[in-house]
């Protein structure tokens, strides 16, 4: 970890980049006003170059600053068009909602797979110089540091903020003493409450990361062993939780109108850590989502690779996380030891059945020189693919991927300095999309059809309800779609078939449950509209609607909703009362 010393040094570097000195900011208003004027953001900046401070030009966030203080100051109207010219990475916030991701402080895994890489700086599975895990450790992994930065930066790039699915990383979460997830949970929601007009001294920002500090987490152990259960039980029939920090439910209650609102919160876990009484903690955090590993659905391939769950299991963990109202997220790895590319294209269709994900994530196995696995590769007995493999590999199994799954990735952004032997793209992506499109074929996930910054005319749009059969329960993937196939917004609506897994969750009994309401185009601020944006036309309502319909069809009693704490207005504007750790609306016959 960093010395104080370094820690300081950092932060005072990270201060003083963000110093918006006079110079700097009446090159930025010039270089505004001729981007206003028709220029191009790189020509306009290149007009007006410094003369002090050793010359160069200002950056792209001056020019959004200046922008922001023009409007502020009523020299400028809002300019959505123009705004958008001078966003940086204009694709983080297609998706309709900004993410925020942080990750959690080192702590034993009880998983002792060979692929997994152990660094003793980082949280079981993750490298100190992953893009993520850097900014992580910058921050010696404080939670209401990492949310703060990174709302500043998205900011000063132009994008919005007020609408944030925040993703905690960092190994088995449910692993760790709950007392320290709740503590970090609420460090979280501490930093979204907090306006973005309160600027921070460097010495406060300094005193914010070394006060607070998390409950006492016992030195790592050598080996898993050594390794005791920290679980601190709920008490039993899921009432009142144990709660730690009493200011978790207060800092909750003060972000459904704060300026930072929490729409998502997502957290990784593996698949034998899935139990009802798993679910209502999760809820009690307001966690919405969640991501397991799944790997591989061969039991010798997950036994060899000493995963440590079964397929069944894995199964068992996504009925029980559907019947709780969460969104799915399987993380799928190519290229295990003892798998070959046509296994991995006949594993890859158990996916669709009965675990049928959300989302996934494409994680093909790379090898590095700190897992297990490397002595393995070392005795000539593992065989990474090469890149051309995985394009064809990967290819040949994403024109498979139903209409309703989104692909988050299809690979780890590790720096290709830590793989020892096979595939070192991080792009791959972009090169098996090229080879789709050389094959004159494509994908149809969601986010191949999510409608981006294509204008949406509300009435040119098709409502399509996509039925498909699942473990113990009927989904419905409701959406409205563009004349181009494009999706600009939808609900995933899970009926619970008799034989469900029981969750214990009173909010739940005799309740269809709306698993997810997504409205795509480029996020935009609460209550904002944009002429040909998919967000704030009406959308989410109809979805919701089409849903009681359904649900009242099927003679269910009432409607469920999971809701992130930022999202309980907008469904209480539409008719759902607060339960114990859901939303719910009766459904009159």
């Amino acid at each position: 970890m960093f010395s104080d010393s370094q820690f300081h040094a950092q932060r005072e570097a990270w201060w003083q980049a963000r110093q918006y000195t006079p110079e700097r900011m009446e090159a930025a208003y010039a270089a505004l006003l001729d981007v206003r004027a028709g220029v191009s953001v790189f020509d306009a900046i290149k007009r007006h170059p410094l003369t002090g401070e050793g010359g160069g030009y200002v950056g792209k966030q001056f020019l959004i600053a200046a922008y922001n203080k023009a409007v502020e100051l009523g020299e400028l109207d809002p300019d959505p068009k123009l705004l958008a010219r001078l966003r940086m990475k204009p694709m983080r916030t297609l998706s309709g909602v900004t993410t925020v991701t942080v990750l959690t402080k080192p702590y034993p895994c009880p998983g002792k797979c060979i692929f997994c890489p152990t660094d003793w700086r980082m949280p079981k599975s993750y490298l100190p110089d992953e893009p993520g895990a850097r900014r992580a450790l910058q921050h010696q992994f404080d939670p209401y540091t990492q949310v703060r930065d990174r709302l500043t930066a998205l900011e000063a790039i132009g994008h919005p903020t007020d609408k944030i699915e925040l993703l905690i990383l960092g190994g088995t979460w449910s692993s760790y003493r709950r007392d320290y997830q709740e503590w970090f949970v609420l460090r979280c929601f501490q930093a979204l409450n907090e306006s973005s007009s309160d600027d921070f001294s460097r010495a406060e920002m300094i005193e914010i990361a070394t006060t607070n500090a998390s409950p006492e987490i016992l030195p790592i152990p050598t080996n898993s062993d050594e390794f005791p259960s920290f679980q601190l039980p709920s008490p039993p029939d899921h009432g009142p939780l144990l709660s730690y920090h009493a200011d978790l439910l207060a800092a909750q209650q003060f972000n459904e109108t704060a300026q930072h609102r929490n729409v998502g919160l997502v957290i990784e876990t593996r698949p034998d850590h899935v139990t009802p009484d798993e679910l209502a903690w999760l809820r009690h955090l307001g966690v919405t989502k969640v991501q397991m590993g799944a790997q591989s659905f061969d039991d010798h391939i997950l036994e060899i690779n000493q995963r440590g769950h079964t397929v069944q299991e894995t199964l068992d963990a996504t009925a029980m996380l559907r019947a709780g109202g969460f969104k799915i997220v399987l993380h799928w790895m190519p290229n295990l030891h003892g798998a070959t590319p046509d296994s991995d294209r006949k594993d890859f269709t158990r996916l669709w059945e009965g675990f049928c994900p959300d989302e996934i994530k494409i994680y093909p196995n790379q090898l590095l020189a700190n897992a297990e696995l490397y002595d393995v590769w070392l005795r000539g007995e593992f065989h990474p693919y090469e890149t051309d493999e995985l394009v064809h590999l990967i290819a040949d199994v994403k024109t498979t991927i139903p209409r309703y799954c989104r692909v988050n990735r299809v690979i780890r952004d590790i720096p290709s300095t830590n793989v020892v032997d096979g595939n070192r793209r991080t792009s791959l992506r972009m090169d098996v999309h090229a080879e789709l499109k050389r094959r004159g074929q494509k994908c149809e996930c969601v986010r191949c059809r999510e409608v981006g910054k294509e204008r949406v005319n509300p009435d040119d749009l098709k409502f399509d309800d996509l039925t498909y059969p699942t473990a113990h329960a009927e989904e419905h993937f409701l959406s409205f779609v563009t004349p181009s196939d494009k999706l600009a917004g939808f609900l995933r609506l899970s009926l619970p078939a008799r034989g469900a897994p029981p969750t214990g969750l009173r909010d739940l009994a005799d309740a269809a449950i709306i698993r997810e309401v997504h409205v795509y185009g480029q996020s935009l601020a609460v209550g904002d509209e944009q002429d040909g944006a998919a967000q704030h036309i009406g959308l989410g309502t109809e979805l919701i609607a089409q849903a009681e319909e359904i649900a009242r069809a099927r003679g269910f009693a009432r409607l469920a909703v999971i809701a992130a704490v930022g999202t309980r207005l907008y469904y209480e504007g539409r008719g759902f009362e607060r339960g114990e750790l859901y939303l719910v609306k009766p459904l009159t016959p």
